[in-house]
């Protein structure tokens, strides 16, 4: 039985998975989904960082990421 991206098994074929979302639907199964491990603080925190980040730099700074970030994005074509 294959896996999901964060590891939780699921039927190979789509009659097979539509099976499941029908079981979890109407309560024969339980929906077995886990967390990605990250507390709460710490996605709260991560998500202020980059406002923060953008807030105390300088404009011409920005343009600069920015310019190099095309450069790696586009340059290869």
């Amino acid at each position: 039985m294959p896996t999901g991206p964060k590891g939780q098994k699921r039927p190979a074929d789509v009659i097979g998975n539509v099976v499941r979302v029908m079981r979890i639907a109407t309560g024969e199964e339980t929906d077995d989904t886990s967390d990605d491990g990250k507390s709460a603080a710490a996605k709260e925190l991560g998500s202020k960082g980059g406002k923060k980040r953008a807030a105390n730099m300088t404009p011409e700074r920005r343009a600069e990421i920015a310019r190099d970030a095309a450069k790696k994005r586009w340059g290869s074509r």
